[in-house]
């Protein structure tokens, strides 16, 4: 994941993009963005940070991590992804998800947090039909179209990556989504959440093989575990305003082996793409320290 721009914070466009260009140099796989409107005050629209990566990248998959799609009308994001996925050669990966930690991002933006689930599975039917018709007519709770046609379409339906924790989430990813993201997943429960996709795709006339599954870590790399533990607990406090210690058995933090050991454990799960909040000084570190992880991961599995 890199960072968005912002000057009050110290992170130019530049340095954003200078990171992206690093990123891909040193063959990372994929060029990560976060989304919000307005959390706790902060807000970085993945969309257009990536659209801004997408003129300095030619290879990296670009994804979103995660979008949230509850917060937006489906019509105008299906033009922006595709308009996007067309500028990109068709990299583009729409990770979504529901938030909610917020409820004032929500009532900020004029919707109900209550009813983000049910956007969301609206929102993507309706995001898939847009893609790949014309003349949409989609009479749901949530929202109503009459006729709607959108060009320009993406170079292929955008896959859409379902993330989150709960059995709703795991729900939509089986009758919804391409790819399914966890996050803050004891072994445990990523394990169950493929039982319960499964159970979901299967129910919905889907091959489970199609969803891919994979997880999000926040993380910090360093010489030592104490040193990398501060980095991220200081990064996931200010963000979520939580102690640390909530999130703390779910967060690969210490030298990049470490980290890659632990990851390691997921991959052999079956999760089939890692997505990483690297926390660390400087957006060109967090790139260098992603690149060290997934050099060891790579070693791990030779």
């Amino acid at each position: 994941m890199i960072r968005g721009w912002d000057i009050r914070l110290g992170t130019t466009g530049d340095i954003t993009l200078d990171a992206a260009r690093r990123a891909e140099a040193l063959g990372i796989d994929s060029i990560i963005a976060g989304d919000h409107v307005t959390f706790h005050g902060y807000g970085n629209d993945a969309l257009i940070t990536l659209t801004a990566i997408a003129t300095v990248t030619e290879q990296a998959e670009l994804k979103t991590g995660v979008y949230l799609l509850p917060l937006r009308h489906p019509v105008p994001v299906a033009l922006q992804c595709a308009q996007l996925d067309q500028l990109s050669a068709g990299r583009l990966v729409l990770g979504i998800g529901i938030g909610g930690e917020d409820p004032h991002e929500f009532t900020s933006c004029g919707v109900d947090p209550r009813t983000r689930g049910a956007r969301a599975n609206e929102a993507i039917e309706i995001l898939k039909r847009l893609w790949a018709e014309d003349g949409v007519t989609y009479e749901g709770r949530q929202f109503q179209l009459d006729d709607v046609t959108v060009y320009p379409k993406p170079m292929r339906s955008v896959p859409v990556f379902v993330g989150g924790r709960s059995d709703a989430a795991l729900r939509r990813a089986g009758r919804l989504g391409d790819g399914y993201t966890g996050i803050w997943q004891s072994l445990d429960r990523f394990q169950q959440a493929q039982e319960l996709i499964t159970e979901a795709a299967t129910a919905a006339g889907r091959d489970p093989a199609d969803v891919e599954l994979g997880m999000q870590f926040w993380t910090s790399v360093a010489d030592s575990r104490d040193e990398a533990r501060a980095v991220v607990a200081e990064g996931m406090e200010g963000t979520y305003r939580l102690p640390f210690e909530r999130f703390e058995k779910y967060t690969p933090y210490g030298t990049a082996r470490e980290v890659a050991e632990l990851i390691a454990r997921y991959v052999e799960a079956g999760a089939r793409h890692i997505n990483l909040i690297a926390t660390q000084a400087t957006p060109e570190e967090a790139v260098e320290r992603t690149a060290e992880v997934r050099q060891t991961l790579h070693e791990l599995f030779a």
